[in-house]
């Protein structure tokens, strides 16, 4: 059976020769939640995807930033829910001045 690590390093040195290669040490649990993610990321992109690149796009993941549409859908209200909101809403306007 071949070393994981070993795979990954030479996989990641194969790719890419001129970067500096670093070892990191992850449990079982993480290494297999990568690799779900690199499949997952090899069938949107239909080609091979390497460990390294799975963490370089969880990474953009989170650096990206949130926009307000991110959340389009996400709240699923009732009527009484929305007319507390609408209602809420006319009475805050009411006390603003321009």
């Amino acid at each position: 059976m071949i070393n994981k690590w070993v795979f990954t390093t030479f996989t990641t040195w194969c790719c890419d020769v001129t970067s500096e290669l670093k070892a990191v040490k992850i449990s079982k649990e993480t290494y297999s939640e990568l690799s779900t993610i690199a499949g997952e990321l090899q069938i949107k992109r239909k080609r091979p995807v390497s460990m390294d690149e799975a963490m370089k796009y969880l990474i953009r993941q989170s650096r990206k930033g949130k926009k307000i549409s991110d959340l389009a859908g996400s709240w699923s209200m009732n009527d009484t829910e929305a007319k507390e909101v609408k209602e809420s809403i006319a009475k805050a306007w009411e006390t603003w001045k321009p």
